[in-house]
């Protein structure tokens, strides 16, 4: 519960929104979240009838080997490992920099180094060591966009009782570009990034593989999903549209601290003291945590693997607590290509792997969905009745129509932008290389039926 809770709160949240707001446009960037908010929840619809029903570490990668085919299996398995393993890179850079707050003479791959350590820790025990951390981790970062919700709403309705309705909403609209400033195009371009801020939902499709009651904690994990989607992201992003102008210089860092330092409250006209250093602190510690969840999932995926007989049988096996620690190690070798991207352009790099992460994302995404129209056309056709099922997904297939129609406007509107165009491309050569490996592999892995 935690999990989908927390699960994506991070950077795409608490540093990527400023971004998002200063090329779409307040009023663009809600919509944009919206649509990443149906696209997403829709995913978790599809996700929770197949993980209740076929609980399994392997989770996208496995369900699209059994319903679409071995190839795109093979190919799912290794799309969600490489975007997981980009992603905790680029979480160990995001808080090699954010310690630069409070030491700004030590190098950032120091960081990366203590917090890679950290994660490693937490993953390499047993799973019940990442869960609790986890728990934790995500109780912080939780606790904490609900306290900057409830101060945002404090100062929205001051903010009212001051200058009036105009006011609050005067940062909406712009004399010259009206409700879209940079034009309905950017709203579009906007998607796929605003996916990366969702990254992180779906990892409880993974985790409630090693759940005790998976059909019973699905459900309303699912649940769960809906309220923090509406709540802390569309939540976030109004507060922090009220207070910060989109051309505001300091939207691009954190907003969070902008719109806190600067709020005013009845008895704080001065914003919220040491607003910079809380909120600094908050964001590693969401940073950790996705990083914590990412090393877990992308471990699960060489795992699955192996255990298809796709890959090095090594990396199916487990330690004495039940961790597959050569899947672990691999992967936590490849994440640390961080410290490289550190050193070298660590700007330009970062841009294009978001782009990487989130269209890798959205193909996952879209093989849930097919999966879960598959497996209930099949379910059917065998004379099963959907009442055995332990969680139905509501309004098939219009759900998986609205998921795989979502996931392709993302990925259509980031190819209008220039930035994004670099990260498109290494992605689709990426799942062609996958594709012939899967070929190329086949016979000296003798992959399971």
């Amino acid at each position: 519960m935690m999990i989908a809770f927390g699960g994506a709160i991070g950077t795409g949240l608490f540093v990527g929104t400023g971004g998002n707001i200063h090329q779409a446009g307040p009023l663009g960037t809600l919509i944009a979240y919206a649509i990443g908010g149906v696209i997403i929840y829709s995913i978790m619809l599809s996700l929770g009838e197949l993980a209740s029903y076929f609980p399994h570490t392997g989770s996208f990668g496995d369900y699209a080997y059994r319903f679409i085919g071995p190839a795109t299996g093979y190919t799912i398995f290794w799309l969600y490992w490489i975007g997981w393993v980009i992603s905790v890179g680029v979480e160990y850079i995001a808080i090699g920099l954010l310690m630069q707050y409070w030491f700004p003479g030590v190098p950032v791959y120091w960081w990366v180094i203590v917090c890679a350590g950290i994660v490693f820790l937490l993953n390499c025990f047993s799973v019940k060591v990442f869960a609790e951390g986890e728990f934790i981790l995500s109780l912080i970062k939780t606790i904490a966009v609900i306290m900057f919700l409830i101060i945002g709403l404090v100062g929205i309705c001051y903010h009212f009782y001051l200058n009036g309705l105009m006011a609050v909403f005067q940062n909406f609209y712009f004399q010259e570009g009206g409700f879209f400033p940079n034009g309905i195009g950017a709203v579009f371009g906007t998607i796929l990034v605003v996916i990366f801020a969702f990254a992180g939902t779906e990892i409880i499709g993974v985790a409630v593989g090693e759940t005790k009651n998976p059909a019973e904690v699905m459900p309303k994990a699912i649940k769960a999903t809906l309220v923090r989607l509406i709540t802390f992201f569309l939540g976030s992003v109004f507060v922090i549209s009220v207070f910060l102008p989109m051309n505001d210089s300091t939207i691009s860092q954190s907003p969070f601290v902008s719109v806190l330092e600067r709020i005013q409250l009845p008895f704080l006209h001065n914003g919220i003291p040491y607003a910079s250093s809380i909120m600094n602190f908050i964001i590693i510690t969401a940073l950790i945590s996705t990083a914590n969840s990412g090393l877990y999932g992308a471990s699960r995926m060489i795992y699955g693997l192996a255990e298809k007989k796709m890959y090095f049988p090594v990396f199916s096996k487990l330690n004495k607590r039940g961790t597959p620690i050569y899947a672990l190690y691999l992967s936590m070798i490849f994440s640390l290509v961080a410290l490289f991207t550190s050193v070298f352009a660590p700007e330009s790099v970062i841009e294009a792997l978001i782009s990487i992460i989130s269209f890798t994302l959205i193909i996952v995404w879209m093989s849930v969905s097919v999966s879960q129209y598959i497996f209930r056309r099949k379910y059917l056709a065998q004379g099963n009745s959907l009442k055995d099922l332990p969680y139905k997904t509501p309004f098939t297939p219009i759900t998986q129509i609205i998921g795989i129609l979502g996931c392709c406007i993302g990925a259509i509107g980031a190819l209008f932008d220039s930035h994004q165009q670099l990260g498109i491309l290494a992605s689709i050569i990426y799942i062609i290389l996958c594709y012939l490996l899967y070929f190329l592999t086949k016979d000296k892995f003798n992959h399971s039926k």
